[in-house]
């Protein structure tokens, strides 16, 4: 079976990835797609690198949009010309919904599913009827199944993978009063690393005035994130920060971790890591945001169970001050978070979500 997956960032790469080992299970599959290392670690062959696609933002997205827009041409030709079993387009809204409109222009008659469909947190109706129109939606959070039903739409829906994929590491003792490890991670985009680094850096620098011994493992999500990171830490005093590139692996070893609200928040929920999440966008940004977003919770443990669990610090509130003492009550007190993030693991579906999700993208092709 020829499948072709279409990704814009790590997080959809990687759950395209984890996708793509789950089908093969059940059957032979030929994968090609748009993504970098990761899904290429994972089998695919990428016709189309996707580096430095990922946006924050309306004004980010605009000056992308060029060398998005020609290479989903290049790559919507290319699969009308030889046109693969399945599409499954993971997240990454706006273009993956292009180039769906484009492929059924053409007259791609083959199942086109949207795994992880846009919108799972600001609905919007629109949006979702042109999921529906061009795509087999699969979403992977119980609430958005919910909204498409309300409107008649079609949406599959059977848990969250990462229920699968990220066993719970179990209770750990609080760590030496003067000592601990905290992992950081900035996020992925460039706009989440140059904002967020060097906050995460300064709160470790004020959390190593009560807990002197303390270290940090710095998570990068690419080589130019990690070379910031080592030019930033060169302008500071020696800091005992370590910069790694396995955000599991970091958040599992751990004591306590501070976050860019997004999917790594919810890998931490899962993995039972006492966590704090800040996101900071550009004040223009922030305006828009600020505009369109009504919701409680912006951090994806949060809205799934609709209070909160993980504390935000967003925008003005994300000092290095206010993430250093959050991260010295984690440090502290490591069980605080440990029902609620149990209760995340339980709304989010069952043990084999991820097998039931694979299974479902297949059933698209053997019912046509």
């Amino acid at each position: 079976m020829r499948v072709f997956f279409s990704t814009g960032e790590a997080s959809g790469e990687l759950l395209a990835a984890e996708l793509l080992g789950a089908m093969r299970t059940r059957a032979a599959i030929d994968a090609e797609g748009i993504g970098d290392a990761r899904l290429e670690h994972a089998g695919v062959r990428i016709v189309q690198r996707n580096r430095g696609w990922a946006s924050l933002g309306v004004f980010e997205a605009i000056r992308r949009l060029p060398r998005t827009f020609s290479a989903g041409l290049r790559v919507a030709f290319a699969l009308w010309r030889e046109p693969p079993d399945l599409i499954v387009l993971v997240d990454f809204g706006a273009f993956n919904l292009r180039l769906a409109r484009i492929l059924r222009g053409l007259g791609y008659a083959k199942p086109i599913v949207h795994y992880a469909p846009p919108s799972a947190w600001l609905d919007s109706v629109h949006r979702a009827r042109r999921v529906a129109s061009l795509c087999d939606a699969l979403t992977i959070f119980r609430h958005q199944a919910e909204f498409y039903r309300s409107l008649g739409l079609p949406i599959g829906y059977v848990g969250h993978p990462m229920v699968s994929t990220i066993a719970p590491r179990g209770p750990r003792d609080a760590p030496p009063a003067d000592g601990g490890l905290v992992a950081l991670l900035p996020g992925s985009r460039a706009g989440e690393i140059e904002r967020h680094t060097p906050r995460l850096l300064d709160a470790i620098a004020r959390v190593r005035e009560v807990r002197p011994n303390v270290r940090a493992l710095l998570v990068a999500a690419d080589d130019d994130a990690q070379r910031h990171a080592e030019h930033l830490l060169s302008f500071r005093s020696p800091l005992p920060v370590e910069v790694v590139r396995d955000a599991r692996a970091a958040l599992r070893e751990a004591d306590a971790a501070a976050i860019a609200s997004g999917t790594a928040v919810l890998e931490a929920s899962l993995i039972e890591t006492p966590a704090v999440a800040l996101y900071v966008l550009s004040a223009p940004q922030a305006k828009i945001a600020r505009r369109v977003y009504r919701g409680k919770y912006v951090t994806l443990p949060n809205l799934v169970l609709d209070e909160l669990v993980v504390p935000e610090l967003l925008q003005e509130a994300a000092t290095p001050a206010a993430l250093a003492d959050a991260l010295l009550d984690l440090l502290a007190h490591p069980a605080q978070q440990r029902d609620g993030f149990a209760r995340v693991r339980a709304a989010l579906g069952p043990p084999d979500s991820l097998q039931r999700n694979a299974d479902w993208v297949l059933s698209t092709v053997r019912e046509t």
